[in-house]
């Protein structure tokens, strides 16, 4: 059987993030990649220009469509926009059955334009935060989540897993890109307990997709049939690499993404 994901989440017009980025991940770890778009941005490497949020009902279509006709393996869930998007998305998850789900809770993008409508965070976490398989915030996401202040350090990460879990998460990959130090520290939990992600912090400034490029990296690996934590490692193996070739393109003028095949692309020259 080909392994199939499906990425619901808003499009990117520079192709760096979002949906753009999901269907690369996909294909470059060998997975067929649907995709049902929650909204479009008119964005490039220096920030987002213009949001557009398509109907809740045409978003339900989408999804609809992929589920009569794709044996989808795992589901990614990235940028929703508003309550009624979260609401039609929550209803078209209902005929997929048991196929894992990861949740990029997306509120803000890396240049700092807000993502998501503030009255929707409460819907997210309400209405989404218990169907997901796994969720995967960054720091200012769980923070938000929880209604409180940025995790400072792996001890205040772990304590804020445990919070979301408590108010439905199944299991939290924490992501610890935002905090400083030599190297960049993911934390998953689960109710197995805690797993420790770590890898040495690149240097660059092309970050722009990192989020998105974890996230469909774990639905991917689910696809192929690994357990939760074995997706979550690949992932963070993933990403790391991509992160690590990301000045091998020269994409833009700001914030550039990271290299989603690496693996794949002839390397530059010196």
């Amino acid at each position: 059987m080909t392994a199939i994901a499906l990425t619901i989440a808003g499009s990117d017009s520079s192709g760096g993030a979002g949906i753009q980025a999901d269907l690369k991940t996909f294909s470059a770890l060998g997975v067929y990649g649907a995709s049902a778009i929650t909204a479009l941005t008119a964005q490039n490497t220096l920030g987002v220009e213009a949001v557009q949020v398509l109907p809740p009902d045409f978003v339900l279509k989408q999804i609809a469509a992929v589920a009569r006709d794709l044996r989808v393996g795992a589901i990614k869930i990235g940028m929703l926009a508003t309550s009624a998007v979260i609401e039609a998305v929550a209803e078209g998850l209902k005929a997929f059955g048991r196929v894992p789900i990861v949740l990029d809770p997306v509120m803000v993008a890396a240049s700092g334009d807000a993502l998501l409508d503030e009255d929707a965070v409460a819907t997210l976490r309400l209405v989404l935060l218990p169907l997901a398989t796994l969720i995967t915030p960054n720091l200012p996401e769980a923070a938000k989540l929880l209604g409180g202040t940025e995790a400072r350090d792996e001890r205040e990460m772990g304590e804020q897993a445990q919070a979301l879990k408590r108010i439905g998460a199944k299991a939290v990959l924490i992501k610890g890109g935002h905090a400083e130090g030599a190297n960049a520290v993911d934390l998953y939990v689960d109710g197995e307990g805690e797993m420790r992600l770590e890898a040495p912090r690149v240097t660059t400034r092309n970050t722009h997709g990192t989020g998105c490029t974890l996230s469909s990296a774990i639905a991917a690996e689910l696809a192929k049939g690994a357990t939760l934590r074995e997706a979550a490692a690949r992932a963070k193996a993933y990403v790391t690499a991509a992160i690590g070739a990301a000045d091998e393109l020269h994409i833009g003028k700001g914030r550039g993404p990271v290299h989603h095949f690496h693996a794949w692309w002839p390397k530059r020259g010196p």
